[in-house]
């Protein structure tokens, strides 16, 4: 059996190595290694409890308004705070508009090229500005000796690409359209956030941006420019590739359940329902979410950290030496089970409950028109797919959340920090699920515990040697080139790891 590591894994957030042993041309184990440490939960102790939602925005550069709203949710519940409408609408806008963004760059700038014939554009004989300068550059490239385009485009693994060149071609010009997609949809999360990366109107209880009817029309054209590139063009994108590669729909599923904590609630009261429905799946089943059930094991992780302790009772104790530990990532269980969280997820958990009519109506259509079943969507190919179809269905969502909102009306409640309490955040980034957990004692952080989406999906094993869900989803596969490994680069860039979130 032979030990090949990938790393470092480029066209992801992050340091993160995968080790893979592989014989006969299958992976027979793998090992997802996260190489950093930073340790936010310890920077948050004994702080202002207010400095809780702008310190873990520094968490990520990509998603850091998932950790701003699940932060504020933890907040209010720890201050007890009636939030007004036009706070929580506020907050929707913001963090529905993020997933845009994030959607576009996972699909276009980091796995895209996965499947995309770079090399088809030196075939290109029209005359658009943008595509000639790539022209140009791979031209280059190759006139220097160099058998493969440079850096934006690299990797470029050895194995089968997309064979129709005016596909190629179409998809680098969406490659580059949708760059400045993701700057419309940042634009429009800050007229209320206040800006991006790392927005300062966000508060528990709602935003200090002031409801103005020229802020909400400004949103709503970007939005609508966003919304029809993920109809007319993103959509498209992604059944090309299924229809090219349909084998992904059998490679990458993870082996173990699905969880979400649902996503953009639709009133400001707490546990109001959301636009997504919250569900833990397991055996077939959707169950009520319990965070009581979340615990954290450590055996494989580096830490000195007791083991499977419940998210308020968690620890960070960093210990870099620890015989058998392989990564700065724990290990979160549902209930003792290994769960994947992310896009599939959310449309799987929302799908078998018949919660959000679009979702089963666009679900419905593909597998139809793909020929499989939804359980399918635990893929590759069902990943990109499920982005797809929530950017419509949120894009849609969002143009008729900022008609609901109530013209200068206030957006934040009045903030009283208590002596004590504490408070669970559960929102879902456009990775996957994610919890903040705060405590408050004498008025300051006593506590901070965040558990992160890549937390779930690229951890080490459990305390029983149960992989992680990458880990899961790359065991078993067969690869064509066991030292390039194109099957396990796109398993792993359709689970989108964010490393710098992940680790603690």
């Amino acid at each position: 059996m032979r030990q090949i590591d990938l790393g470092p894994i480029t066209r992801i957030e992050g340091h993160l190595n995968v080790r893979t042993f592989v014989e006969n041309g299958v992976i027979m184990d793998a090992q997802c290694i996260s190489e950093m440490f930073r340790g936010f939960e310890i920077i948050l102790r004994g702080r202002d409890p207010l400095d809780a939602q702008q310190i873990t925005q520094r968490i990520c550069g990509v998603c850091p308004y998932a950790h701003a709203i699940a932060s504020c949710y933890a907040q209010e519940a720890a201050y007890g705070l009636k939030v007004p409408k036009n706070g929580r609408i506020l907050h929707n806008l913001i963090q529905g508009a993020n997933h845009l963004y994030d959607y576009l760059l996972q699909f276009y700038q980091l796995s895209a090229l996965d499947f995309v014939d770079v090399t088809a554009i030196v075939q290109y004989r029209g005359n658009d500005a943008d595509l000639l300068k790539v022209k140009e550059w791979v031209q280059f490239q190759t006139q220097s000796g160099m058998s493969y385009p440079a850096a934006p485009f690299l990797p470029r693994l050895s194995g089968q690409y997309i064979d129709d060149v005016e596909l190629n071609i179409g998809a680098l010009k969406h490659y580059l359209e949708a760059m400045a997609l993701q700057k419309k949809a940042n634009q429009a999360a800050a007229i209320f956030g206040g800006k991006f990366p790392h927005a300062t109107a966000i508060f528990p209880g709602g935003c200090s941006q002031e409801a103005r009817i020229d802020l909400i029309m400004a949103y709503q054209a970007l939005i609508r420019e966003v919304r029809d590139f993920y109809r007319d063009k993103y959509v498209p994108d992604v059944a090309a590739v299924a229809a090219k590669f349909p084998k992904y729909w059998e490679i990458g599923a993870s082996k173990g359940g699905f969880l979400s904590f649902g996503h953009l609630p639709l009133s400001p009261e707490s546990g109001a329902k959301r636009l997504l429905a919250a569900g833990i799946l397991l055996d077939g089943r959707v169950a009520p979410v319990d965070f009581n059930l979340i615990r954290q094991d450590t055996k494989y992780s580096k830490y000195d950290s007791a083991s499977g302790l419940k998210v308020r009772d968690s620890d960070t104790s960093p210990s870099s030496h620890k015989d058998g530990a392989y990564s700065w990532t724990k290990a979160p269980r549902y209930n003792g089970r290994m769960v994947e969280v992310g896009p599939a997820a959310r449309v799987l958990v929302d799908y078998l409950q018949g919660h959000n009519a679009a979702i089963k109506k666009s679900v419905d259509h593909f597998i139809a028109w793909a020929r499989i079943t939804p359980e399918k969507l635990n893929s590759v190919l069902g990943r990109h797919l499920s982005r797809a179809i929530l950017g419509l269905a949120i894009a849609d969502f969002l143009l008729e959340e900022s008609e609901r909102i109530d013209i200068g009306a206030p957006t934040m409640a009045d903030i009283e920090i208590p002596a004590s309490g504490e408070g669970f955040g559960a929102a879902e980034a456009s990775r996957g699920a994610l919890l903040h957990y705060i405590r408050i004692e004498n008025h300051k952080v006593e506590k901070y515990e965040c558990v992160v989406p890549t937390t779930w999906n690229c951890s080490p094993r459990d305390d029983m040697g149960t992989p992680g869900a990458l880990e899961s989803a790359l065991i078993g596969t067969k690869v064509s080139d066991p030292e390039a490994q194109m099957e396990a680069v796109r398993i792993v860039h359709s689970f989108d790891p964010c490393i710098a979130c992940a680790v603690h």
